[in-house]
């Protein structure tokens, strides 16, 4: 990838990043959240819990203590799979981020953001690459921090509350007794399935999520 034509510190770190040929067999999983008990069931939480959705399915070793964020590794289907959940609070996830894009020397098409998102019904998962931020904080300080917005996203729908004042509020309150079941589903069909994405089969991959979550029982 090209030096971004941002100047200063930032473009020479990323430069630095990104000059450098990428390991083709490595994906960097981040889920956002905020950490601590107080915020671990909260809609803006539910990248957390597909990453500790991934963890368990997989067998992951325990999560340890690096770049600002909880991180476990492992090999699916001989692919190198990091994940990663950043413990800045929402605000700076991209700070974690950028240290683990710079240590393995990642590519940005490396790297998979599972977060919430406002604009989307519950139960509905989409998969984007670039773009815009819809105003989340998180994607935000990670698309600053990257120099780039061309990471992938796995958007996560918990739906929006109406008015704009009533965002921050919803976003840190925990999901409805009524979303368990999607929820659940959900987390179940991005797990069971998450080799499809890992070998770049996004379509299927968001398919198969679907079939999950429309499931009977």
């Amino acid at each position: 990838m090209d030096c971004p034509h941002k100047v200063g510190n930032d473009a020479i770190i990323m430069f630095n990043i990104f000059s450098k040929s990428p390991n083709d067999q490595m994906m960097l999983l981040v889920g956002l959240g905020n950490p601590g008990k107080k915020y671990e069931k909260n809609r803006h939480n539910i990248g957390f819990m597909a990453i500790d959705a991934f963890a368990d399915e997989y067998g992951f070793p325990s999560f340890r203590g690096k770049f600002q964020g909880a991180l476990s590794e492992k090999k699916i289907n001989d692919k190198k799979v990091i994940l990663l959940k950043p413990l800045t609070y929402m605000n700076e996830s991209g700070q974690s981020v950028q240290a683990a894009v710079k240590f393995y020397k990642l590519s940005p098409d490396q790297v998979h953001v599972f977060h919430d998102e406002l604009d989307l019904e519950p139960a509905k998962v989409r998969f984007k690459t670039g773009g815009g931020n819809a105003g989340h904080n998180g994607l935000k300080s990670i698309q600053k921090h990257l120099s780039t917005p061309d990471f992938h996203r796995i958007r996560m729908g918990i739906g929006h509350p109406g008015h704009k004042d009533r965002v921050h509020g919803y976003v840190l309150s925990d999901f409805a007794k009524a979303d368990q079941n999607w929820l659940e589903k959900e987390l179940q069909g991005l797990s069971k399935h998450l080799p499809l994405l890992l070998d770049g089969n996004t379509e299927e991959y968001m398919s198969k999520v679907a079939l999950n979550i429309n499931s009977q029982g």
